[in-house]
C-alpha cells in the first residue's frame, strides 16, 4: 500500500480547525489540544502566517489572538477534502490487500483467519473478512491459522507453520 498523507498538511489542518474554534486559544493551549509540543506550535504558527493564513494580532501585552484569513479558509478546506481523498485511498488500498490476502489463505486451503492488531485498518480488514464471508477466530494464537496482521499502514498475512 502506497497511500500516505503529508504529515506536514495533517498538522496544518489541525491547527487551522482549532484556531477556527478558538481565536484566542495559546499556543500552549493548542499544543496540549494537538498532543504536540509547544515548539511544534510556534513552527507551523509562523508557518501559516508567513503563508498567509493566519493573521496574529495583539490582545494585550502577552496575549495574542489568531484569526483565519480567507486565504486560511481556502487552504483549510483544501487540505481537508486532501485528507478525505487520501483517507478513502487508505480504505480502498488495505480493502483490496485484505481480499487478496484472504484468497490467498483460501487457497492454500484455510476458511477462517486471525485479525491481529490496532487502529481504524483492523476494523477495515475485519469489515472485508465479512465481507469475503471468511469468519475471523479468536486470537488464541496457537499457529493454526492465518494471520492477517496490521501494523501501522501495511496488512500482511502469516501462514502458520504446518
Amino acid at each position: 500500500m502506497n497511500v500516505h498523507t503529508n504529515p506536514e498538511n495533517t498538522h496544518e489542518l489541525r491547527i487551522l480547525e482549532q484556531i477556527e474554534q478558538d481565536p484566542d486559544a495559546t499556543q500552549a493551549d493548542l499544543a496540549a489540544r494537538l498532543d504536540v509540543a509547544i515548539g511544534t506550535i510556534n513552527w507551523y504558527v509562523k508557518r501559516l502566517v508567513s503563508k498567509g493564513h493566519v493573521k496574529v494580532t495583539r490582545l494585550q501585552r502577552r496575549r495574542l489572538r489568531y484569526l483565519i484569513t480567507p486565504e486560511g479558509i481556502t487552504e483549510k478546506s483544501r487540505l481537508a477534502v486532501e485528507y478525505v481523498q487520501v483517507s478513502m485511498g487508505m480504505y480502498r488500498a488495505t480493502r483490496q490487500e485484505a481480499r487478496n490476502l484472504l484468497a490467498e489463505a483460501r487457497a492454500a486451503g484455510f476458511d477462517q483467519v486471525e485479525v491481529v492488531g490496532d487502529g481504524d485498518l483492523v476494523d477495515v480488514c475485519r469489515l472485508t473478512c465479512i465481507e469475503q464471508s471468511v469468519p475471523i477466530a479468536l486470537e488464541n494464537g496457537d499457529g493454526n491459522l492465518p494471520v492477517l496482521r496490521v501494523s501501522g499502514a501495511s496488512v500482511k498475512l502469516e501462514m502458520p507453520d504446518i
